[in-house]
């Protein structure tokens, strides 16, 4: 059985970044689609960011695109989040998931039938100035 764990969470000022990882305990290339999905207290889980299995296609949230990027480290077996000019309305709890989509090329990010099945314990991220 997959198990992620996240890392990379903190305090942040308004503006600044930071970098989340997600390490699997077994290959992921190739193998496994992973996303990134955060949840602000009192609001529904969103997705953030996904890279596909296969490592072709990635995709962001609206409210994410152009700060944030996803990338996949294969020998680490680590997905990253990289968060740049990070806004206050982007603290939330961070997960990252899985979804067994051997080759997939492309990926997304609405849990769609609870595709993503895999699920990290989450790392906060809380921006303030």
């Amino acid at each position: 059985q997959l198990q992620l764990v996240e890392s990379g969470g903190g305090l942040v000022q308004p503006g600044g970044s930071l970098r989340l990882s997600c390490t699997a305990s077994a290959i992921i290339k190739d193998y496994y689609t992973i996303a990134w999905f955060r949840q602000a207290p009192g609001k529904e889980r969103e997705g953030v960011s996904c890279i596909s299995a296969a490592g072709i296609s990635t995709k962001y949230a609206d409210s994410v695109k152009g700060r944030f990027t996803i990338s996949r480290d294969n020998a680490e077996n680590t997905v990253y989040l990289q968060m740049n000019s990070i806004e206050l309305e982007d603290t939330a709890i961070y997960y990252c998931a899985a979804d067994w989509a051997p080759y997939a090329a492309l990926c997304a990010i609405i849990d769609v039938k609870g595709r993503y099945d895999v699920w990290g314990q989450g790392t906060q991220v809380t921006v303030s100035s």
